[in-house]
């Protein structure tokens, strides 16, 4: 099995049963798995803040830092190489307040937020989410099967396609 690391404000899909995408050290940054059962077709992203009206440059030359131009995006991509929109799985995990303790910026409440409302106006729903709190997420999602893993204060969490 081939480790396919999404670093920080990215996104990669994978069609290769053989390959599992992860990415490290969610706070309050989203991790947003989208899989399509039927094309073993899955994409993960990895992104930072909200909104991308805060840096528009930023926001052209990194999509993926910024939930609602990363999800989009990612959507794009995922529907060009054949996803169905009836058959898409979508997980989400982070989204905490791990550097801000007083919560005062909220942003992973935010992110969450945004996420949110651009599934619902793409017509998608999220099947698990593990979001808030004040913990660091590590997620996956496996190709060949669709299974979504959030590992947390030592303890890792399967989800298996239903």
């Amino acid at each position: 099995m081939t480790m396919i690391i999404v670093d920080i404000a990215d996104m990669r899909i994978s069609d290769n049963p053989d390959e599992t995408l992860i990415t490290y050290s969610l706070g309050s940054c989203l991790g947003v798995a989208v899989y399509d059962p039927a094309l073993h077709l899955g994409g993960l992203l990895h992104c930072m803040l909200p909104l991308s009206k805060v840096d528009k440059e930023k926001a052209k030359n990194r999509p993926f830092m910024f939930v609602d131009t990363g999800m989009q995006s990612m959507l794009t991509e995922m529907y060009a190489c054949g996803m169905r929109k009836n058959r898409a799985v979508v997980n989400v995990a982070g989204g905490s307040q791990v550097l801000d303790n007083q919560n005062i910026f909220k942003i992973g409440e935010r992110n969450f937020t945004v996420l949110r409302k651009i599934l619902w106006k793409n017509g998608l729903l999220m099947q698990n989410q593990d979001v808030g709190g004040n913990k660091s997420r590590t997620v996956s999602l496996n190709i060949k099967t669709g299974r979504f893993s959030i590992k947390s204060s030592g303890k890792v969490v399967h989800y298996e396609l239903s």
